[in-house]
């Protein structure tokens, strides 16, 4: 899981007169990951696509324009074995694309035309308002006409102001008409002051009111004929859509055969055909080749490769070859003949092989969230496991609700039942596993939608103990419950950290062990030690007491102070690390004591600063501590949301809060003591008019209250989650950047063959 699949560069060499045979059973198989010939060989150069090429890719490009003229989707699709022949792709393709267009031209020049007359509909209306037929506002010797929208008064101003001396203004509705015994240029020059806007006057005579109730018969018309085609396109679409999916995809596959031989090195004779399959798929592609081509054809594996970061082959299986390109030796002159190489074979060029993510089962959706960044590298660990264990885990303790983890795995379950992308498959995946790890840790803090009768029914009623084993500590008496998980998530923060850079440490050893122990393990060391002097009883008074107090025995008495521990979280006995002093350094008026974990943190700096120099000084602060201290937001989440549910059902079921407490009105089985009352509730009401109004807006605040925590639970701890994943812990190791594993060959949905 933490590897890629081993990949096996293989090149396929035969006689040119078996070259469809070749790419034929190499198609069918769909194991080679083709690598494009660069031309770098003497004596052989790229193929030329078979015969047809050319014409099955302008039928494919018609087949594509067709669906995207019919808004073709995969739910048009008939079943899943036609059979598409070439008669039907000559004659009956031609049939559909001279009807598909011309019904599709006629839709355009329907659109055209309605727009058109859209247009002078708006045009008329103005006119329309205005009342004066169209012949009385154009065709004057010594009158000049303006007509336009604006304001009456400010252009009876601009008016008054010019030279113009006879002139007279109609307004109706913000339309205004301004008749001038002057021409036409002064009347504008006139109105540049005045609010104004010039319309152009439509052609025609008469009332306008007459055009206007024309052009929208006409428009009429139009919208009905334009009905149609689109009726008309549509039954086209029910009627070709699952010919045309078959048709993209029988083309398609066409396509790629025939333009198969534009990847290949070709001499007269010969074809040299190079990619990367599965390692433990070579054999069994060799043998499918012979059994379909027989001796004309040879399979050699040319290396089983394991890259380092910068793509360079760092282990692989030598195979003597000989001969022939894809096996023979490298020129020693290190010319053109030499593409690259490596165990002594000359490759097709210097491509790293595709990536494979060996995940299955559960794992396999968390695959999507380690794409969001990018395909891990062919030389890097997959962090894909790694976040499946932590993930749901950081997702479920923030949220830790029953009746929330249901509802987030429900819908993880309708996203993968209810789509065909393996996108949102994935993240239905995702969301049934952090859905399942919030319900757990629901059980464990004995909470359902923030009520915390399961707890009494589940640990008091049924296992016959005091409560549920552990709280959110969000109530005033279990405020150790949040110190608690303050330093829980601090220590998951180094335990996290630690894993990414124990990864790093792995991918550093393909430039040796002294290298990865500088550039990786000097990280471990320093976060490591600087932890556990954390942890350690020295500097006591710059460390907070509760954490010699939340992990201690009850009854136990605190190291630090000397007081007897009344409550603890997590009864593991630990009141922090015995101090064990090596030496002491004077220090500015007080001697400071350095012990082992100090001792290892200042080594451990002094490595990373040797390593990547004075930035190193500055790196190691920020991520030795302050990532670490970043993971608390996971405790301060916990917090949020618990705090979110319990206003909600504050507010419907009213609450009483003793010796630090909150107990439900709803639930008591007699009247609270009004001394202890936070909220009454709002279904608690008195009267029947109360009562009912109060379930009512109770209801509704119940319901939208607890969709909206469900909703930021999803925003917040799983953004948060998230956050830690891709920034804190994959800013350690992880780079991305592989390429995708397609081999050559396609996948048939709507045909047979």
């Amino acid at each position: 899981m933490l590897r890629p699949e081993r990949m096996s560069r293989v090149s396929v060499t035969g006689s040119k007169r078996v070259i469809d045979d070749v790419i034929e059973t190499v198609h069918d198989l769909q194991l080679l990951h083709v690598t494009e010939y660069d031309g770098s060989w003497e004596g052989f150069e790229p193929g030329d696509p078979q015969t047809g090429a050319d014409e099955a890719s302008e039928k494919l490009v018609t087949v594509r324009s067709l669906k995207s003229i019919l808004d073709v989707t995969e739910e048009d699709a008939g079943p899943n074995n036609q059979i598409v022949t070439g008669e039907a792709l000559d004659d009956q393709l031609e049939e559909i694309r001279t009807e598909v267009n011309d019904l599709d031209d006629r839709r355009e020049e329907l659109r055209d035309e309605l727009r058109s007359v859209e247009e002078q509909i708006d045009t008329m209306e103005p006119f329309v308002d205005l009342g004066i037929d169209l012949d009385l506002l154009r065709g004057y010797d010594s009158l000049a006409v303006r007509v336009g929208e604006g304001d009456p008064d400010t252009v009876r101003e601009a008016l008054s102001a010019s030279d113009i001396e006879t002139y007279e203004v109609f307004d109706s509705n913000g339309t205004v008409a301004v008749f001038a015994y002057t021409d036409s240029d002064t009347l504008q020059d006139a109105l540049v002051e005045a609010t104004f806007t010039a319309l152009e006057i439509p052609e025609g005579d008469g009332d306008p009111s007459e055009y206007l109730e024309e052009l929208r018969h006409r428009e009429q018309q139009l919208e009905s004929k334009f009905t149609t085609v689109e009726e008309d396109l549509e039954d086209a679409r029910l009627e070709y859509g699952s010919f045309l999916l078959a048709a993209e995809e029988e083309l398609s596959i066409e396509v790629q055969k025939r333009e198969a031989p534009l990847t290949f090195a070709t001499s007269e004779n010969a074809f040299v055909a190079e990619g990367w399959i599965p390692s433990e798929e070579v054999s069994g592609f060799e043998q499918a080749l012979r059994n379909e081509v027989g001796d004309h054809v040879e399979v050699a594996e040319l290396e089983q490769a394991e890259y380092d970061d910068d793509g360079h082959v760092v282990d692989h299986e030598e195979i003597e070859q000989g001969g022939e390109p894809g096996g023979q030796p490298a020129a020693a002159d290190g010319g053109d003949q030499e593409a690259r190489a490596d165990g002594g074979t000359v490759t097709m060029g210097a491509d790293s092989p595709p990536v494979i993510q060996s995940n299955s089962g559960p794992v396999k959706p968390f695959e999507a969230l380690v794409e969001v960044i990018n395909r891990p590298k062919y030389s890097e660990l997959d962090p894909t496991l790694i976040l499946f264990l932590t993930f749901p885990a950081f997702f479920g303790f923030m949220i830790g609700d029953l009746g929330y983890g249901l509802l987030y795995m429900g819908i993880g379950y309708w996203l993968v039942q209810s789509f065909d992308s393996d996108i949102v498959k994935s993240l239905g995946g995702v969301g049934i596993w952090a859905g399942a790890f919030t319900a757990i840790f629901g059980v464990l803090y004995g909470e359902f939608f923030g009520l915390h009768q399961l707890g009494v029914i589940v640990w008091e009623n049924g296992l016959g103990m005091s409560g549920p084993p552990i709280h959110k500590g969000l109530q005033p008496h279990y405020v150790y419950y949040a110190y608690a998980w303050l330093l829980i998530s601090a220590i998951a923060g180094v335990l996290h950290l630690v894993v990414g850079r124990i990864f790093d440490f792995v991918n550093n050893l393909d430039h040796g062990v002294g290298t990865a122990l500088l550039e990786s393990g000097s990280w471990i060391l320093m976060t490591v030690s600087l932890w556990v002097w954390v942890f350690t009883r020295t500097a006591t008074n710059a460390k907070p007491d509760f954490m010699w107090e939340v992990f201690a025995t009850e009854g136990a008495t605190n190291p630090v102070t000397g007081e007897v521990i009344e409550h603890v979280a997590l009864p593991l006995g630990f009141t922090g690390f015995e101090r064990v002093g090596l030496f002491t350094i004077p220090a500015g008026g007080f001697d400071l004591i350095v012990d082992p974990a100090l001792l290892g943190t200042f080594l451990g700096l002094g490595l990373i600063i040797y390593a990547e120099g004075g930035i190193g000084l500055i790196e190691s602060i920020t991520e030795t501590f302050g990532h670490v201290i970043s993971y608390t937001r996971i405790a301060a989440v916990l917090l949020a949301k618990a705090g979110m549910a319990l206003a909600v059902n504050l507010l419907v079921f009213g609450a009483t809060l003793h010796d630090g407490e909150f107990h439900f009105i709803f639930f008591m089985n007699e009247a609270p003591n009004p001394d202890y009352v936070v909220f009454s509730g709002l279904v608690n009401g008195e009267g029947a008019a109360a009562l009912i109004g109060g379930v009512i807006a109770g209801v509704l605040v119940l319901v939208l209250g607890h969709l909206l925590v469900l909703v930021l639970g999803i925003t917040s701890a799983g953004l948060q989650a998230v956050r830690l994943e891709y920034v804190e812990f994959f800013g350690k190791f992880y780079e991305g950047g592989g390429k995708p594993y397609s081999p050559f060959g396609h996948e048939r949905e709507y045909t047979s063959e």
